[in-house]
């Protein structure tokens, strides 16, 4: 089934005009509906790409259980993360889990992964996930990538898949990001960005912000983000190979001449001035 621009929010306010909670409720909408398997069409197959095309390997598939694999993602945020042995990890926007438990293997039993998640049909796949298949060392926890449940200072590394696009207050998720970390803490993520400026039909359409593509910054804005957050040894590289998947996610728009994956990589100072 193609996926075509929504006429559902036609007549009302698009996601450029809406306030930041009327597009956090849109986005927990349509994935607390992919969570319970109750998405329609439109809003099911703009994102839906295979794990493989994603950068995972068999060896991930096979190690994290199949119910946490959504397929909702834009690459493989753990190959740039190096977790080690004993790491507390945070997953922005961690879904039913897939990423928490392939990171909740690296840190071991010593380590501690923190899902969180704004959506409450998420957060329960997540934690049956959890439960059935044995992991003890993830914590899911309820709450927004704007203000984060996680204590100051206390993060060794977060990742995020294909998440903070959807966020309408990208500045603020940087600031927690930052805050949350601990002095040399890595953020390593995996999401979609703007290689030009996107026209105002995609941006005006909600399947288009609720399907990771409306929402994309520019990497100079990005960029300007991070710096702002205090953030150094700032990385982004822009996979042009994800086109081919983009391309699917909203077909015949050429959607893939303005939107690429990318790797986000940034270090929190060890000293931390102010």
């Amino acid at each position: 089934m193609k996926c075509v621009l929504s006429m559902r929010k036609a007549i009302e306010i698009t996601p450029t005009e809406s306030s930041s909670e009327t597009v956090r409720e849109e986005v927990r909408r349509r994935y607390g509906a992919s969570a319970s398997g109750k998405s329609s069409g439109a809003d099911d197959c703009c994102t839906t790409t295979n794990a493989t095309d994603l950068g995972y390997s068999a060896e991930d598939m096979a190690a994290a259980p199949e119910a946490a694999n959504l397929g909702l993602g834009c690459g493989n945020p753990l190959a740039i993360a190096s977790l080690k042995q004993g790491q507390v990890v945070v997953d922005l926007g961690s879904g039913a889990g897939f990423d928490c438990f392939l990171a909740a293997r690296a840190v071991g039993k010593t380590g501690r992964v923190i899902g969180v998640d704004m959506t409450h049909e998420m957060l329960s796949k997540a934690r049956e996930n959890a439960q059935k298949n044995g992991f003890t060392n993830i914590d899911f926890r309820l709450g927004e990538i704007e203000a984060l449940p996680v204590a100051d200072n206390s993060v060794d590394v977060i990742i995020s898949n294909c998440v903070i696009n959807l966020s309408p207050e990208k500045q603020r998720v940087f600031d927690e990001a930052f805050r949350v970390l601990k002095p040399g803490g890595l953020l390593a993520v995996a999401d979609i960005v703007a290689t030009a400026p996107l026209p105002d039909y995609i941006k005006a359409d909600w399947v288009a912000y609720t399907g990771c593509m409306a929402g994309a910054s520019q990497i100079s804005d990005l960029e300007r983000m991070l710096r702002v957050s205090s953030f150094e040894d700032i990385k982004i590289a822009p996979k042009d190979t994800s086109r081919s998947f983009i391309r699917e996610w909203l077909p015949g728009k050429r959607i893939e001449d303005y939107l690429v994956s990318a790797t986000i990589e940034a270090v929190k100072p060890r000293s931390v001035v102010g």
